[in-house]
């Protein structure tokens, strides 16, 4: 597979070999359940430093529900405009939080979660979920990773 991400001038090619390994796990795969729990897994088992990793689906127009993830028990439902994943949807972007305590209607499903970070799913111009990671290290995301995911969200969007 991959050596775990670092920090010694490898994240880029580790990423890059993550990009190239999502593509092939799901390119042949037409269930959207399956490629997202796969996704979720091969993130997890590449991100260090991670205690959740997973997604968020629409669920109606004001609403996110639980998709596939790995870590400890989630929130079920979360309100469009709503803690950190809710305000990716509504403003259709990416949130990378250094603290999640310093963020505005953060919604704590695991109180040991410091930073996070939330990519939106867009297909035909329109937010069908989120990627959410969180981390018990506060900053634990950069712009690197925060680009990454994008493209690892790009990539995967385009397939479910």
């Amino acid at each position: 597979m991959f050596e775990k991400e670092s920090y010694d001038g490898t994240r880029e090619r580790n990423y890059e070999r993550l990009l190239k390994q999502l593509e092939a796990l799901i390119e042949d795969e037409p269930n959207t359940v399956a490629n997202l729990s796969n996704s979720s897994a091969l993130l997890n088992q590449f991100l260090d430093r991670v205690n959740w990793v997973g997604f968020y689906l629409m669920d109606g127009e004001d609403e996110l529900i639980l998709g596939p993830f790995q870590g400890l028990p989630a929130c079920l439902r979360i309100k469009v405009g709503s803690g950190v994943c809710g305000t990716a949807v509504s403003e259709k972007t990416t949130q990378r939080v250094e603290n999640v305590h310093e963020f505005p209607g953060h919604i704590a499903c695991d109180a040991d979660t410091n930073s996070e970070i939330v990519v939106p799913l867009v297909k035909n111009d329109r937010v069908i979920g989120v990627l959410d990671i969180d981390s018990p290290e506060l900053d634990r995301f950069d712009s690197l990773d925060e680009s990454y995911l994008e493209a690892f969200a790009e990539i995967l969007t385009k397939y479910l």
